[in-house]
């Protein structure tokens, strides 16, 4: 069985007042939710994460607009939401337990050297398969993204790295 995992896809990275403001992710965003709706398609588990910072007033606040999943990524009722308070999303969460009875996740978020690495690293050593989608997932630079990727794949080979194009026609 099969999870596709998005980690922290919320109002924070989007709102151009704030400090954690990534840009325009408006093409990242599309890609993710064709890799959203291809994961319906073929009944994979969808997971969301989101980061909330405990006793915040401002960035990542719990009650907060920031703090709430971007309205643009396709989400269902369904869909699984996990709040976490850490980098991990397997930290103090019930993620683990989700994943009961799943040998693979695909990965999709922001951003790339802290949550998805985190994600992709915490899984790597739980024995899952890890496909990570290179155009779902986003740092403040491209080269931060691309260095993070490279050095996740050199550290842990036997993780996949594949553009959404090459995913979803394999």
């Amino acid at each position: 069985m099969k999870a596709l995992i998005l980690v922290d896809f919320q109002n924070e990275w989007v709102d151009s007042n704030s400090e954690y403001y990534v840009g325009d992710i408006s093409k990242a965003i599309e890609k993710t939710n064709i890799l959203v709706n291809w994961a319906r398609k073929n009944e994979v588990k969808v997971i969301f994460t989101r980061h909330v910072e405990p006793g915040s007033t401002k960035e990542f606040a719990d009650s907060s607009k920031n703090s709430e999943l971007i309205p643009e990524i396709s989400r269902n009722d369904s869909d699984i939401v996990i709040t976490k308070n850490k980098i991990s999303p397997f930290y103090k969460t019930n993620l683990e337990n989700e994943l009961n009875g799943v040998d693979e996740i695909i990965i999709a978020g922001i951003l790339t050297n802290l949550c998805v690495r985190s994600l992709a690293a915490d899984a790597y050593d739980r024995d899952f398969g890890i496909i990570i989608i290179d155009d779902c997932c986003l740092a403040f630079t491209k080269e931060i993204h691309q260095f993070t990727l490279k050095d996740l794949k050199e550290t842990r080979p036997e993780i996949q790295i594949t553009k959404l194009d090459e995913f979803i026609t394999s």
